[in-house]
């Protein structure tokens, strides 16, 4: 089965984000690949919805974040499209309002996370709203941080009204953020199209190489347990990554349980809740700097050594 790519449009308000989307959708139909898309709104209404041209598997989130008020409205739509229509990539809109972390913890949902291969969050900037960051409250200012450091591909937009200094400036603060992405400087969300086709997310660099001086990396890796595991030999293992996890969440089948638990681990706190039918053994997990080949070898050495 061929797995849905996935893509992440961040930015804040009137940043670009749905002009770079109009790009998106040409740039994969002149590819030969269908996209579709998810657009989340804040308000009933959604306006950029207009903008998607007839034909394109579209579904609105509305009245709330995908990151909270709205994750089973979100849920939802995903499985009605992945079960109604047939696509290649899913392009996914964000509020102004969305943290990357979030958003993703909200998209990969063990029940389906199988059939969807993670390419990257892809953060429009405002630049003439980054230049005036200093005036913004905290919090908002804390959020742009946040989607600038998670992105994997960045685009600086609207910079034909700035000088020459102070792109210099605004693009220094940016790379102090992410060292990683790639920043594009331009306008009307202009870059070439198929340098967002061979994204990946994430360094693969081992998470255990991890110092304190480096930037970190957001990486999401999906494993799908085919045999069970030990409980107390699973915890031993997670231990060795609290602190660079964010998320973790799936169905796991233990070897002292009839059905596969429910497994929520965020901010240091694991939960385990026992369920009464089979669930696709699929676990999430979200973090800093993961390497999908270390984490992969490790949790197949605890299924076979169950």
């Amino acid at each position: 089965m061929n797995k849905k790519h996935v893509y992440v449009l961040s930015g804040f308000l009137g940043s670009g984000k749905t002009t770079l989307l109009k790009r998106m959708i040409t740039f994969f139909q002149e590819n030969g690949r269908r996209p579709a898309i998810l657009m989340n709104e804040l308000g009933e209404v959604s306006i950029d919805s207009n903008e998607v041209e007839e034909g394109t598997p579209l579904r609105e989130l509305l009245n709330g974040c995908i990151c909270c008020t709205i994750q089973g409205q979100l849920e939802s739509q995903l499985q009605e499209l992945l079960g109604t229509e047939c696509f290649d990539d899913l392009i996914i809109e964000t509020t102004g309002v969305a943290h990357p972390v979030e958003a993703i913890d909200a998209i990969m949902t063990p029940l389906f996370a199988d059939q969807l291969e993670w390419k990257g969050i892809i953060t429009v900037i405002d630049s003439l709203l980054w230049k005036r960051k200093g005036d913004l409250d905290i919090q908002l200012r804390q959020l742009l941080h946040e989607q600038v450091k998670h992105a994997d591909l960045i685009i600086l937009n609207k910079t034909d009204s700035l000088s020459e200094m102070e792109r210099g400036i605004i693009t220094y603060d940016v790379q102090d953020l992410n060292q990683i992405a790639q920043i594009f400087i331009t306008n009307y969300s202009e870059i070439p199209m198929k340098r967002i086709a061979q994204l990946q997310m994430g360094e693969k660099k081992s998470i255990m190489k991890t110092t304190v001086n480096e930037h970190l990396h957001l990486s999401v890796y999906v494993h799908t347990f085919t045999k069970s595991v030990d409980k107390r030999q699973f915890e031993n293992w997670l231990k060795k990554y609290v602190d660079h996890l964010y998320r973790m969440k799936g169905y796991i089948p233990f070897t002292h349980t009839t059905y596969p638990v429910l497994f929520q681990y965020s901010y240091g706190m694991p939960i385990y809740i026992p369920e009464d039918m089979n669930m696709p053994t699929n676990l999430v997990i979200i973090g800093d700097n993961l390497d999908k080949e270390i984490i992969e070898n490790e949790l197949k050495e605890l299924e076979y050594s169950s």
